[in-house]
């Protein structure tokens, strides 16, 4: 588990400096778009492309803290080992969940490859986004699956 929740920290951390770096480039063409009339051209795409890729490769850390949405309305008065047993089966749907959308992503990025797809602005190829959310789908998918084998362990769900 605990080189899960290394590689689940370490695509969070990417992904928050990615978004860090795209937000610093936003606020760099504002102020020139709005001082000196100059911007930085298709900073918005690479605003959306960045974002894509940042909310995949948070994914996994999210998984690890139990950190998606838990419905409980209907298993509060249930014991505790019902209560694991159903956890377990929701991180088991959320491993499906993330391997059904590494697996489609795959295929949207050798798509993407083939057909020498580009953002319209820049020419930036699509193909490099999906490259940087397979791994943290895949990442999140063995995190549930593991959460589902052998419980969660120290993690606890976040309200």
């Amino acid at each position: 588990m605990k080189v899960l929740e290394f590689l689940s920290k370490l695509c969070a951390i990417l992904a928050g400096v990615l978004l860090t770096v795209i937000t610093l480039m936003t606020c760099a063409s504002l102020l020139g778009r709005n001082t000196i009339g100059v911007t930085i051209v298709g900073d918005f795409e690479l605003t959306g492309v960045a974002t894509g890729a940042a909310i995949a490769m948070f994914m996994p850390w999210c998984q690890f803290r139990r950190g998606n949405i838990i419905v409980d309305f209907f298993t509060t008065k249930l014991g505790d080992r019902t209560n694991d047993k159903f956890d377990r089966f929701g991180a088991l749907l959320l491993a499906g969940v993330f391997a059904l959308l590494a697996w489609r992503t795959v295929l949207g990025g050798i798509n993407s490859y083939d057909t020498n797809s580009t953002t319209m602005m820049m020419g930036f190829p699509e193909w490099t986004v999906y490259a940087a959310m397979v791994p943290a789908f895949v990442l999140a998918s063995v995190v549930g699956l593991w959460q589902t084998l052998f419980g969660f362990g120290e993690t606890e769900a976040h309200p």
